[in-house]
């Protein structure tokens, strides 16, 4: 029988310092933790907290210009630092697996699926016959509930959905049914239906192999639902651990407080004037997109309409494939609509052609979810806000006068003027973004999931940044997500999308609180944490503790 109470994995002491001239000396610095079999820890921190290094550390996978100063992490009675490759080889994969964020990227694209999970049978289990390995693979396809597992055996990864290839991820994770379980941030692009579904999957997983999870996540409605224990990190340091219970209800850390309440509760907080009738900023009238000819026609947007008017905020939801980043497309004219129409300021805006589109181009802009592929590595940040301002006929120097207004405004300033992407993090990149798609004073704004790969409390700040500029503006905003929460807390209108149709639209509060169609229902019933009431802080708190926080 199996002791549930011996810890299956030990982190003692664990230091490994980064390059001389790193921000600071540590990426983790002197963490202990102990894993039990049969429980899930959820580990959770800020980009930058050492989340990462710790569980790559794991897998004796540290990346080069780390180095291990100190510590152990004991498996098996060995310590995994100091093994042999060879042993490692045999570890990895097999008795301690990875779960990665993107799974894409940890599939191969010329290799049919079945294949892949094949391989890694093969490889740690070579006496088994090829068609039990085959027999197996589809056992494990089935398992984590992937609709007709010899069609997705004989697939390739582009050929399936984004949720079926995290589950693949997962499949081949599990089937040398590890003893430890790493999962890196695995429902972060997720749309909310396919995540419930994951975090369902690992939760059982657990019941039925009896092996230990270590959960890295940013989302806490994530780990209410399925934490055992929580370890906080923060700069390296582990500055709080404990059952879920305690961490969540009662954080003793400040640290831990701001992580908390800046997590965006699934409740309305705005209330639109629908007395007014002043002209729309924008319409949609009746917009389809269909791709292909013939009997392979994917509908992708049916019959789209919708009115905004300045200064409201319509928030775009659906699962993925909904139609969702289409109807944003289509809009902005990245895409062409098959029919319809949309209006910009009392303008047909698909009708419009050479200079006049130029000229009416900068009444809508988007910012776009990642923001470092949109913005040109080779181009200073300068460039990128000034340049649209010049094509539209402003002098040089009027024009960067406006950008380090501009990125005074996003929290950056003249400095980053000369500077390039790289030097900026995630979240600066974004304000980036809000930066140049603000230069051109846009009548709409559109966001296609523009805080979905940010911490929570950068998301924070840059949601409030969003609601600050758009009180000053007046900018109408089209806010495209798959988080409910920051749907709720952002929009004046909510239009639920499902294969292509608006299935409902409406005031925020009354699609929140009492949803019509039973997609909505579904989507809100899918929401991780829905249940999960955490203590909020006041702003006067949120600014004290702020304050008094030291980089640690």
């Amino acid at each position: 029988m199996t002791d549930m109470s011996t810890p299956i994995l030990e982190i003692k002491n664990l230091s490994i310092s980064l390059p001389e001239r790193a921000d600071r000396k540590y990426a983790v610095e002197d963490v202990s933790l102990s894993l039990n079999r049969g429980e899930i820890l959820c580990v959770v921190g800020e980009s930058g907290s050492g989340k990462s290094v710790m569980t790559g550390a794991i897998m004796a996978d540290i990346a080069r210009g780390l180095t291990v100063e100190k510590g152990e992490i004991i498996f098996d009675g060995h310590d995994i630092l100091r093994l042999p490759e060879r042993d490692l080889n045999a570890l990895r994969g097999a008795r301690i697996s990875m779960i990665y964020q993107e799974p894409m990227a940890a599939l191969n694209p010329a290799m049919k699926i079945g294949k892949q999970v094949d391989e890694v049978l093969a490889l740690h289990q070579p006496d088994i016959k090829p068609e039990d390995r085959r027999a197996e693979t589809l056992k494990l396809l089935e398992q984590m509930k992937l609709p007709t597992p010899p069609r997705i055996y004989n697939s390739y990864p582009h050929q399936v959905s984004g949720g079926q290839c995290q589950r693949i991820v997962i499949a081949m994770a599990l089937a040398c049914k590890p003893d430890v379980l790493i999962a890196d941030e695995p429902t972060t692009a997720l749309d909310v239906t396919t995540q419930a579904e994951i975090l369902r999957l690992i939760n059982d997983l657990k019941e039925v192999y009896k092996n230990a999870t270590i959960f890295i996540t940013h989302d806490f409605g994530v780990v209410a639902d399925v934490a055992d224990r929580v370890a906080v990190m923060c700069w390296g340091k582990l500055i709080e651990e404990g059952p879920k219970e305690e961490v969540l209800l009662k954080p003793k850390q400040d640290y831990t407080k701001l992580l908390v309440d800046a997590m965006p509760l699934l409740e309305t907080t705005r209330r639109p004037d629908e007395t007014r009738n002043d002209p729309p900023v924008v319409e949609a009238k009746s917009l389809h997109k269909i791709y292909g000819a013939g009997g392979k026609q994917v509908h992708a947007l049916k019959d789209a309409s919708f009115i905004l008017r300045s200064g409201e905020t319509l928030g775009v939801v659906g699962e993925s494939g909904s139609g969702k980043s289409t109807l944003a497309k289509t809009l902005i004219r990245l895409e062409e609509p098959s029919e319809g129409a949309v209006v910009i300021n009392e303008r047909d805006f698909l009708g419009l052609t050479g200079d006049d589109l130029v000229k009416a181009r900068k009444d809508i802009q988007m910012i776009f979810q990642d923001p470092f592929g949109s913005l040109n590595p080779s181009q200073s940040v300068g460039f990128m806000v000034t340049r649209g301002l010049t094509l539209q006929g402003l002098s040089t120097k009027e024009a960067q006068k406006r950008a380090i207004e501009l990125l005074d405004q996003v929290g950056l300033g003249e400095p980053a003027m000369s500077r390039k992407p790289r030097n900026f993090s995630g979240g600066q990149r974004q304000r980036i973004g809000i930066a140049r798609a603000l230069a051109m004073e846009p009548d709409v704004v559109i966001a296609d999931e523009s805080v979905s790969a940010l911490d929570l409390s950068v998301q924070k700040q840059v949601l409030r940044l969003m609601n600050d500029l758009q009180s000053k503006y007046r900018m109408a905003i089209i806010f495209v997500t798959h988080d409910l929460r920051v749907a709720a807390q952002i929009s004046d209108y909510i239009t639920v999308m499902e294969k292509g149709v608006m299935v409902e639209f409406g005031a925020a509060d009354q699609v929140f609180n009492d949803p019509r169609h039973p997609y909505t229902k579904k989507l809100l019933d899918a929401a991780p944490g829905r249940d999960w009431n955490p203590p909020r802080l006041s702003q006067e708190e949120v600014t004290r503790i702020a304050a008094g926080i030291e980089r640690l």
